[in-house]
C-alpha cells in the first residue's frame, strides 16, 4: 500500500466515526465507528504496520501523549474546583466504585490481570486506555491489550443513555421550582466564565511570542521535567502523572498559556497519531479472540457502572446533593468532553419551553458536568491507569 493510500484509509476510519457521532447528535460514538473500520481494515485490505507506513511509530507516540496530557493540565483551573467542590468530590466517589465494583466484584469471576488492564480504561481517559493497552503488550498479553480498548470504546453505549435520562430528571425537578419562583436564573455567559484569564504570578507572553515553536518549546521543557522527575522516583511515579501536574502549576503560574495545542495549531496533529495509535493495536485482534472477550468486557462494564452509581448515589445522600444530578457527574467517566456538553445542551434544548428556561438549566447543570467530566477523565483515569500499571 502507498503512503498516499494508507494516509488515506487511517484518516477516512477517524473521520467517517465524527461524521456519525455528529450525525447521531453523539447517540453512536465516534470511537465505536472508527474502532469497527479498523478492524474491518485490518481483517481485509489494511497492512498490519499501516500506521507504521505514515510515520506513526511509538517517538511520536510517546510526545503525543506527554504533550497531550500536560495541555489537559493547563485547562484546570483551581478555582473553579473550589468553587464546585462538592461535585468534585463526587466525581472521585464514582471513579472509587468503579473500581471497586471492578475489582472486587469482578475477582469474582475473572483473573485479577484482566480487571487491572480493563478499570483504568472505564474511568474514561484516552491516555489511560492507551497506557494499560502499551502496558499488556509489554508483557505480551496481546488479548488484554485489545480489551483495554475495547472497554474504551464501548463504555460510552451504557453512558449515553442512562446520563440523558438522569439528566431529564434533574431538568425536570429544577424547572418545576424555577416555575415556582423558587429557583431564579443567574444569566452567566458559562462560555466567558470557563475562558475568564486569572492573574498569574509570571505576566502573559504577548500574542506576538505565543508562536508554535515557542509553544512547543516551553511544552519541552515541562515533558523534560517529567520524564527526569520519573527517573528520580526510580519510575515509580509516572511521567504522564507528573506531566499532568505540571501542567496545571505550570498554567496557574503563569508558565505557558492555557490550551497550549490549540495556540500552537498541533493539537489536532497529536490527537490524530494518538487516537490512531490507539485503534492500531486492533491489528493484532481476529474475530475469535473479540468473540472470547465479549464476556468479560461486558460484564466488567456492569460492574464498574453498578459500582460508579452506588458510590455517587452514597457521596450525594451525604453531601445532600441531587441524586439524579449526582449520577450524571459520576457518569461522565464514561466520556467526558464533549459528551458531556452535548448531553447537557440536548437535555435543556428538550425541556425547556422558552429561551430563559433553556438558559436557566445550562446555568445550572453545564458548570457541574464539564467539571465532572474534567476531574474524572482529564485528571484522575491518568492517575490511576498510571497506578495500575505498577501492579501488572
Amino acid at each position: 500500500m502507498s503512503l498516499t493510500t494508507a494516509f488515506f484509509c487511517v484518516i477516512f476510519a477517524l473521520a467517517i466515526g465524527d461524521f456519525i457521532s455528529i450525525k447521531t447528535r453523539a447517540f453512536i460514538p465516534s470511537v465505536f465507528i472508527s474502532a469497527l473500520v479498523f478492524l474491518i481494515g485490518y481483517w481485509t485490505i489494511f497492512p498490519k504496520n499501516i500506521l507504521e507506513q505514515i510515520g506513526f511509530i511509538k517517538p511520536i507516540i510517546f510526545f503525543s501523549m506527554l504533550f497531550l496530557v500536560i495541555h489537559m493540565g493547563t485547562l484546570l483551573s483551581i478555582k473553579d474546583l473550589l468553587r464546585q467542590y462538592k461535585t468534585v468530590i463526587i466525581a472521585l466517589s464514582s471513579i472509587v466504585g468503579i473500581c471497586f465494583g471492578v475489582l472486587i466484584f469482578g475477582s469474582l469471576f475473572f483473573p485479577m490481570k484482566t480487571l487491572i488492564i480493563a478499570t483504568p480504561p472505564l474511568t474514561g481517559g484516552l491516555v489511560a486506555a492507551l497506557l494499560m493497552s502499551q502496558a499488556a503488550m509489554a508483557k505480551h498479553l496481546e488479548t488484554l491489550s485489545v480489551l483495554a480498548i475495547l472497554v474504551y470504546v464501548m463504555q460510552g453505549f451504557i453512558g449515553y443513555p442512562l446520563t440523558a435520562f438522569m439528566l431529564r430528571l434533574e431538568g425536570n425537578k429544577l424547572l418545576k421550582k424555577f416555575r415556582a419562583k423558587e429557583l431564579k436564573t443567574k444569566h452567566i455567559n458559562l462560555h466567558e466564565e470557563l475562558d475568564k484569564k486569572n492573574k498569574t504570578l509570571i505576566p502573559a507572553m504577548p500574542k506576538a511570542y505565543q508562536t508554535t515553536y515557542i509553544i512547543l518549546f516551553k511544552m519541552s521543557i515541562l515533558a523534560s521535567i517529567s520524564v527526569f522527575l520519573e527517573y528520580l522516583s526510580g519510575n515509580y511515579v509516572s511521567k504522564y502523572i507528573i506531566g499532568l501536574v505540571l501542567g496545571v502549576i505550570a498554567a496557574e503560574l503563569g508558565f505557558i498559556e492555557r490550551k497550549p495545542l490549540d495556540i500552537s495549531g498541533t493539537f489536532g496533529f497529536y490527537i490524530t497519531a494518538l487516537m490512531a495509535f490507539i485503534f492500531g493495536t486492533l491489528a493484532k485482534s481476529s474475530p475469535a479472540m473479540l468473540a472470547n472477550l465479549a464476556v468479560p468486557f461486558i460484564s466488567i462494564i456492569i460492574l464498574g457502572v453498578i459500582g460508579l452509581l452506588i458510590f455517587a448515589l452514597i457521596s450525594a445522600k451525604v453531601l445532600k446533593q441531587s441524586l439524579p444530578m449526582s449520577c450524571a457527574v459520576g457518569l461522565n467517566a464514561l466520556y467526558g468532553f464533549p459528551p458531556n456538553y452535548i448531553l447537557t445542551l440536548e437535555a435543556a434544548n428538550a425541556l425547556g419551553k422558552n429561551k430563559e428556561e433553556v438558559e436557566f438549566l445550562k446555568e445550572e447543570i453545564l458548570p457541574k458536568m464539564l467539571v465532572g467530566g474534567f476531574v474524572s477523565v482529564t485528571i484522575v483515569s491518568v492517575i490511576v491507569a498510571g497506578i495500575f500499571v505498577k501492579f501488572l
